[in-house]
């Protein structure tokens, strides 16, 4: 895995992308929320999102993309599955650095040019990928647990508020609710290089 798997219908992706050089993505709560904002406007007519973590330098992200009739009957389909679902994640990195170089008066690129994907082929990848992504501000140090990151998935996973995440199929991909709290409690935090942009 190279981390530049092209995107099929109906399939599970990691994503993942960092800011060019020492710079930073989000400087305040507000970018954080504006880029979820975005990301949902952007993401949802070409993959549901299961899980999410922003970190101040870089994003993960697992979605699984849409089925090929869904994909097909978009209105900007050309025939190519990767370069459509490319198309949207590319005009929202775009999107967001525009507005993040207005709003601090920043001139250039912010996100580095390769965005990495990697294909989630089976059930223990996707489990592991859903671990590494919501364990990621453990792994960097940031917090001593995942539930103390407000920037990840997994405190609006587990509560009933309304939200872009796929919540029913993580939940059942778990086996429930308390299942998947008890999941995360009981992990243990592991590093995954291949994974990091």
């Amino acid at each position: 895995m190279n981390g530049l798997e092209k995107f099929e219908p109906g399939c599970f992706y990691h994503i993942v992308n960092h800011a060019v050089g020492k710079e930073n993505l989000f400087r305040s709560k507000e970018n954080y929320r504006y880029f979820l904002e975005k990301y949902s406007w952007y993401m949802a007519p070409v993959a549901s999102t299961l899980c999410y973590c922003l970190m101040p330098n870089h994003i993960h992200f697992l979605v699984k993309t849409l089925d090929d009739k869904s994909l097909s009957e978009h209105k900007k389909f050309n025939g190519d599955y990767h370069k459509l679902i490319m198309l949207h994640f590319s005009n929202l990195l775009n999107s967001y650095a525009k507005a993040y170089n207005k709003r601090f008066g920043r001139r250039g690129a912010l996100w580095i040019d390769c965005t990495k994907r990697f294909k989630v082929d089976s059930d223990s990848y996707l489990t592991a990928v859903i671990k590494y992504i919501h364990q990621n501000p453990v792994n960097h140090g940031y917090t001593n647990g995942i539930e103390d990151w407000v920037h990840n998935s997994y405190r609006i996973l587990v509560s009933q508020k309304p939200t872009f995440l796929d919540r029913k199929d993580v939940m059942n991909w778990f086996g429930g609710r308390d299942r998947f709290i008890d999941f995360h409690r009981n992990m243990k935090p592991e590093l995954n290089e291949k994974w990091e942009p």
